[in-house]
Formats: structure tokens, C-alpha cells, sequence
């Protein structure tokens, strides 16, 4: 077991964001661990994880799923060693869209079971196993990451169930900010604008031309990787004096303009 190598923990780590994040700190170095639902024997995982790299390791599991969430967190210190930053990336949208005078009680226990309920319970056991680790040098234990959403401030009224969720994602990720910051786990996330990712392909054709009517400044998708470049910064030091902050990831989207 290697445990001098920093260790991440990567909820869904075979979609896009997530598996650019997977990228982004393997190449700089890190064990990664990865949660999803594909099996693992599964081809498509096998080729983003292969078994015979000692530094990665995928973990099927539903982030719904209490005993999938602890399966994950021994797995990881059974093979690492360490946990020294959690990425809840995992999410998702409601299978069907629907106004909100029709949301169904299904769609936002579906939605809110896995986006808001699963991830504060998954950091609130990873934080658990932080706080038994040593501050280094700087006074740190560890880091959290989450994605949440421009959708955490930002009505859609055919999904909200999806807008909740994530607004509640960011109240997550300031009350263990509040609860962490003097114990040296610094816990922040970032809010992705329109990304170009398995969830927006069913609408591609619709961003596409509101991009084009000038939706987001900077005239472009955003790409999983402009995620995960954010995401590593956030949680290998560089923002060491940030916690509970909010940061938009949006090619300036969330700019108010005349």
C-alpha cells in the first residue's frame, strides 16, 4: 500500500467532468479513487480504469446508496491508505422534463436522493475520516470540492427538481465549510455553466443557439477539462486561504448585462 500519494476520491468519475477530473489529478500525481454505476467489468470502465495501473481505482456504486457510499470510503483507505480530497461530481437530471406544476414526488426523490442527499452524506463520512489525519505544513487535513450548478441560482421551471437539488448543494458546501474551516478542511465548489457533457447533449441544439444570441460571453461550451482544472486548483493548495466560496465556471454566463 502506497500512502505517501496524495489520495482523491472522484464521485462520478466515468462522465465528463468527472472523468476530466480523474485525468487532472492522476497526471499531477494523485491516487485516484472513482465511483459510478457501470460495473466493474464493464469495457467502458476498464478503459478509463485499468487494473493494471496501481494508482487507480474504480468503486461501482449508487451515491443514493448508504452502504455504497461507505463501501467507497473503506475501498479507498483499504487500497490508498488515505483520503486527502473528496470530489462529488456525481449527478443528475430528471428523466423526464417536465413543468413544475407537473414535478412528480418520483422525479425529486430521484433527483434530490442522489445531488443533495447523497453528496452531504458521503462528505460528511469522508470529513469524518479527515479529521483523523495530521495538519501538514500549512495547517491543512484536506479538501472538498463539489459541483453544483449555475442551476443553483438560476430558475428552469421544467426541471426543478434539478435547481433545487443544486441550490442545495451550495448550502452543503457552506455549512461544512462553517463546520470544518478551524480543523483545517477547506471545502468549497464551483458552479459550471453550459458544459458539453452526456446530461446537455439531449438539449445541444438548444444551447447552441443561444449561445449563438450571445447567452455567454465568452461565445463557447465549456468543456469538462475547464472544470477539472478548477477543481485541482481548489484542492492541491493554491487557494489554501479559501473556504465556502462559490465559484463560477461559466465563460462569464452569470454576468448580469444590459
Amino acid at each position: 500500500m502506497d500512502t505517501q500519494r496524495k489520495t482523491v476520491i472522484i464521485t462520478g468519475a466515468l462522465g465528463g467532468i468527472g472523468y476530466a477530473a480523474v485525468l487532472r489529478f492522476a497526471n499531477a500525481g494523485y491516487a485516484v479513487c472513482g465511483m459510478d454505476i457501470l460495473g466493474e467489468d464493464d469495457p467502458r470502465t476498464l478503459e478509463k480504469f485499468p487494473r493494471d495501473n496501481p494508482a487507480l481505482l474504480y468503486v461501482k456504486g449508487n451515491l443514493a446508496d448508504s452502504s455504497d457510499r461507505h463501501s467507497l470510503i473503506q475501498r479507498t483507505l483499504d487500497t490508498f491508505g488515505r483520503i486527502d480530497v473528496l470530489c462529488n461530481v456525481a449527478g443528475v437530471a430528471p428523466k423526464v422534463r417536465r413543468d413544475l406544476l407537473e414535478m412528480t414526488e418520483e422525479s425529486y426523490d430521484f433527483v434530490t436522493d442522489i445531488n443533495t442527499r447523497g453528496t452531504l452524506f458521503l462528505t460528511q463520512e469522508a470529513a469524518r475520516h479527515m479529521l483523523t489525519r495530521p495538519k501538514d505544513e500549512n495547517g491543512i487535513r484536506g479538501y472538498i470540492v463539489n459541483i453544483s450548478s449555475c442551476s443553483a441560482y438560476t430558475s428552469s421551471t421544467s426541471r426543478g427538481e434539478y435547481c433545487i437539488s443544486k441550490a442545495g448543494v451550495t448550502m452543503i458546501t457552506t455549512l461544512f465549510a462553517d463546520r470544518l474551516a478551524e480543523d483545517g478542511i477547506l471545502v468549497n465548489e464551483i458552479c459550471p455553466g453550459v458544459i458539453a457533457t452526456g446530461m446537455t447533449a439531449v438539449v445541444k441544439e438548444k444551447y447552441d443557439r443561444l449561445i449563438e444570441q450571445g447567452l455567454i460571453p465568452q461565445h463557447r461550451w465549456g468543456m469538462p477539462d475547464d472544470i477539472a482544472k478548477v477543481m485541482l486548483a481548489l484542492a492541491d493548495g493554491t487557494f489554501g486561504y479559501t473556504t465556502g466560496q462559490s465559484i463560477s465556471v461559466d465563460g462569464g454566463m452569470h454576468i448580469r448585462r444590459l
